[in-house]
């Protein structure tokens, strides 16, 4: 999979719940700091923005009377692929991404407190992270329950300390690995100029998965923020501190999960601003699927409501938490996960879904399985390097790419679209 999340924030705000709603893991959920230890990793669903090809491919066989019309019993709605991995219902895709839940920090964690750097160092492969935070107020910033109630000012007030801590975690863990070695960087910086500074940037941050072009991006948004004034081997530990700030933004972007939306105060959530927060219910989501699971409900990811097929069929007290928590999602619209996940990779981080396949008329693979291979990548991918991630052969012995849509031969430079279907023709 070719993208990783990572789920972060304080303990007990509802991370591990957020994580089992969003991959159905099995993971340990309870009401106390630390209860995650060690990073929890599964994957997670996400609907494609496109209609999976399939809906094209019944379309043209049912025109040329090769299929008949979908039946209403039909309980893929339609769907003709076979999905190597997640799956499609009514032509609605759905692709894997890798997701890590991260025990939860604390103040102090980039100087060795709690679990200290071992947690940030579960997040270094990560393209992105979703800080959940306790829109209810019901924690403290170590994550000690404080109860619910809490007044309109300080669920705000948390939800900034929680937003700023974790900022400020990263961003002391990230200048740290700047400072250290910093002589050799100030001898690099007086030999090269601006060129050697951000070789030793991208050198101690490499781990972390930066790249030139990602330490370019930061350094001018540093650059941005500092006034002129002392030259690199004049920088002081604040300076550093802010050049750190400045390559976290461009390497963890962050998107914020307001959980437990439902019993917060209202007004409590800005839904603008410098750091827009997704409200959220994902102690809902995770009853809702695994409702879902039992054949007590029919329920699909993101949906503001679900059916219950034999209603009398329920016991009293599945009656009324299904009741209630219908009642929770009206007026959210839903439970809120399957809008932030779709924010957050095709938004934030933006990737598009393409489908590779080994003909380009039936769209089959080898063994005639019909669409089975749906790839998250970023946006203007181009047909070689996509031919790559297929398989290394592929890419090296690409020769040309054939639309499956309009069977135009196309070169390995030509930019993909979202939702294209691509026949790659290579050496053998």
């Amino acid at each position: 999979m070719s993208v990783r999340i990572g789920l972060v924030g304080k303990p007990n705000v509802g991370k591990s719940t957020f994580f089992s709603a969003s991959t159905l893991a099995q993971v340990d959920i309870a009401n106390y700091p630390f209860c995650t230890i060690d990073p929890n990793v599964g994957v997670a669903f996400v609907e494609a923005r496109q209609p999976c090809p399939c809906k094209d491919l019944r379309q043209r066989l049912e025109a040329e009377g090769r299929m008949e019309p979908v039946s209403p019993d039909d309980p893929r709605q339609g769907s003709l692929c076979e999905p190597r991995t997640g799956s499609c219902i009514g032509h609605r895709r759905r692709v894997p991404v890798a997701m890590v839940d991260v025990a939860g920090l604390v103040p102090g964690a980039s100087e060795g407190k709690g679990r200290g750097n071992a947690f940030l160092a579960d997040l270094a492969n990560c393209d992105v992270l979703i800080q959940v935070v306790d829109a209810a107020g019901t924690t403290d910033l170590e994550g000690q329950f404080q109860g619910t109630g809490a007044s309109l000012s300080e669920a705000q007030s948390g939800l900034k300390a929680e937003i700023e801590f974790l900022q400020h975690e990263l961003d002391a863990w990230i200048g740290h690995l700047l400072t250290d070695g910093w002589n050799r960087g100030v001898r690099r910086v007086q030999a090269e100029g601006e060129r050697g500074l951000l070789s030793y940037i991208h050198e101690k941050l490499s781990g972390l998965g930066a790249n030139p072009h990602l330490v370019a991006t930061g350094y001018q948004s540093f650059k941005n923020t500092v006034e002129a004034g002392p030259q690199p081997w004049e920088w002081d530990a604040t300076i550093l501190h802010r050049l750190g700030a400045s390559m976290r933004a461009v390497l963890f972007p962050v998107a914020y999960a307001a959980n437990k939306w439902d019993i917060a105060p209202e007004g409590s959530i800005p839904t603008s601003g410098n750091t827009p927060l997704h409200p959220c219910m994902a102690d809902v989501e995770l009853a809702l699927k695994r409702a879902d699971l039992a054949g007590l409900i029919r329920y699909e990811p993101g949906s503001s409501m679900f059916d219950v097929p034999n209603a009398e069929q329920l016991t009293e007290a599945q009656a009324k938490a299904l009741r209630h928590m219908a009642e929770r999602m009206e007026s959210l619209k839903g439970t809120g996960l399957a809008p932030l996940m779709d924010h957050v990779l095709f938004s934030m981080l933006d990737r598009m879904v393409v489908y590779p396949v080994q003909d380009e008329s039936r769209w089959v693979d080898g063994d005639g399985r019909v669409l089975p291979d749906a790839f998250v990548v970023p946006q203007q991918t181009q047909a070689k390097p996509l031919a790559y991630l297929v398989h290394s052969d592929l890419g090296d012995g690409f020769i040309r790419g054939v639309d499956g849509r309009t069977k135009r031969v196309v070169g390995a430079e030509h930019e993909l679209n979202d939702g294209d279907v691509l026949k790659i023709h290579a050496k053998a």
